[in-house]
């Protein structure tokens, strides 16, 4: 799909620019913390991003941001335009529905096989997470919020040993992570999330795998119901 040249939008500087760990290769640093900031909306769609900018902010040579600019748009995060720009891209709705696809299938099975052999040290470890998220829904911190959320998620498909397809998904969700994150301010949709985490936990600990994934059917299920809603509110964010 050839793409038209963007209106482009002015790079603001990243508010966690500070140097990278020394002993650790850069571009991996470099991908994370761009990947975070653009699923966590601080880089917006249509941002330009600027590798001589990024390489003073990040204290590195052009090669590592190069590279980390390679495997965003591998994932689908930014648009390269040759002798143009590089943007941060819309949220591209085909991919957001595989991701979405994808995931479901997965965790589907994951939580059954959980339910079937209930392991009461991982049902200790999910309610400490639900738990956690709780907290930070009275304190209405939606960023730490999302980041334990991603550890309740990623817990499960670590109890079932399948730590490398939760890999996989993660590189896969960059557009309907977006999404949520777009989605997370709406009225109920913090309560709702944890209290179907809420009801995951106690279907696992009960041996309940058909509850189990009900519950994940109906947590999974909300984001995409509302993609005219948040294209409404988001305009130009959302690519159909």
């Amino acid at each position: 799909m050839s793409l038209s040249k963007p209106a482009l939008k002015q790079q603001a500087p990243l508010q966690s620019p500070e140097r990278l760990e020394r002993g650790r290769q850069a571009a991996p640093q470099v991908f994370e913390r761009l990947r975070e900031a653009i699923l966590s909306l601080e880089l917006t769609p249509g941002t330009t991003l600027s590798r001589t900018t990024l390489a003073a902010q990040f204290g590195v040579s052009s090669t590592p941001i190069r590279d980390a600019l390679m495997r965003l748009e591998e994932e689908g995060l930014v648009d390269v335009f040759p002798q143009h720009a590089t943007v941060v891209s819309p949220i591209d709705l085909t991919l957001a529905h595989q991701a979405h696809f994808l995931r479901r299938s997965l965790e589907l099975e994951i939580v059954r096989s959980l339910a079937l052999n209930p392991d009461p040290r991982l049902v200790a470890r999910l309610k400490g997470i639900v738990a956690q998220q709780q907290a930070l829904m009275e304190a209405n911190d939606l960023q730490a919020f999302e980041v334990a959320d991603q550890d309740f998620h990623r817990t499960l498909y670590e109890a079932a040993q399948m730590q490398d397809l939760w890999l996989l998904v993660r590189s896969r969700s960059g557009h309907i992570d977006r999404l949520r994150r777009l989605n997370l301010p709406t009225p109920g949709k913090i309560e709702g999330i944890v209290r179907h985490h809420k009801l995951i936990v106690q279907a696992i600990a009960d041996g309940k795998p058909d509850e189990a994934q009900q519950h994940l059917r109906d947590h999974l299920s909300g984001t995409l119901s509302h993609v005219d809603e948040i294209s409404a509110r988001y305009p130009g964010y959302v690519r159909r």
